[in-house]
This record gives C-alpha cells, structure tokens and sequence, in this order.
C-alpha cells in the first residue's frame, strides 16, 4: 500500500512565490483504522493472544491521559514523544496569568527519529559523515498519485493561517 496524494493548485494571490503551482495534498481513506485491526495486525507478528494486545492497547489510553495529566512526557519506542500543549490569553500583569487564561488544551506528538548515514565528506582535513534525520514511522512510506473521489482530502493550516495546499508547509526551494 501507499500513501495517495492529488495534485492541488494553489489559488492563493496572496503568496505570489507559491501562486499557481501545483503542490501534492494527502487524502485518506475514508475508514480509521480501530484498535480490533491493530491487535490482529500485532497478533501476526508476535506471540501474543489478540485479546491481550487488546487489552494492552484499551489501557494505553488510560495509562497516556494519567501520565499527561500529571504534567509527564510519554516516549513510545519506535512511535515517539506526547506531551501536552497549550494555548493561553496574554495579559500584561504577571499575576493575572493563571490557569484560567489557558484556552486551548492539545497533544503534541514528536515523531522518532533516525539518523541515517547519506555518504562522507572531507572537512578541514577530516571525514564527516553526512547524514538525514528520518521520521521513523514514516521513513519506508511509498506515495502514489490517485483519482479515487471517495478518498478524503484533509486540509490544514498553519499557525500563521496560511491556507496551502501543502498544509503549511514551505514548497521546496526549488519551486
């Protein structure tokens, strides 16, 4: 499998370096993949009963809220690192700021990653490898173009509301 993408054009004058190219957007079966599917999917790679992957997993949730309420970061090997974020009102007088200006309540998720060796090079006299931060869980992903209408396209913003086809992200330089 892979990850479908379609091309987009950019409509937005706005951005006059971006504006009219095409840029690929993510889209997404229309289906979430549940916690049943997951554990029958890890039940095939290990030794364990689904019922007690299932139950592994139900408790996760449980086990990551806890954790997250107690001010705790929770690193999952081969997955990465949640934390809790937050947005909050700004005020000018320091003891105005409680925790009721907070507004805003989210879950930060900071992928693993590898650092995978591209090639060496001499510096100064000495070898320095080159090398590429890989997002772990998704370093293998295989993208192809589609044109199956039941997919969903998931736009995004960032958090300058920057509306891009792109989802935010700056296009390569050498577009």
């Amino acid at each position: 499998m892979s990850q479908k993408y379609i091309k987009t054009k950019n409509n937005n004058s706005f951005n006059e370096k971006c504006y009219g190219k095409y840029y690929a957007q993510p889209v997404y079966d229309q289906k979430f993949i549940e916690t049943d599917e997951i554990a029958d999917f890890i039940q095939t790679q290990a030794t364990l009963k689904r019922s007690d992957i299932k139950a592994a997993l139900d408790e996760l949730g449980a086990a990551m809220k806890h954790f997250l309420e107690m001010g705790q970061k929770i690193r999952l090997a081969g997955i990465g690192i949640f934390k809790v974020g937050f947005s909050s009102i700004g005020v000018t007088d320091p003891a105005s700021c409680t925790a009721a200006t907070i507004t805003s309540r989210r879950v930060l998720f900071q992928p693993e990653v590898e650092r995978i060796v591209t090639g060496s090079a001499e510096k100064d006299g000495k070898i320095v490898q080159k090398y590429v931060n890989a997002k772990t869980l998704v370093k293998d992903v295989v993208f192809e173009e589609t044109h199956d209408n039941s997919m969903k396209v998931e736009s995004s913003t960032d958090d300058n509301n920057n509306d891009s086809p792109t989802g935010g992200l700056t296009p390569n330089p050498g577009d």
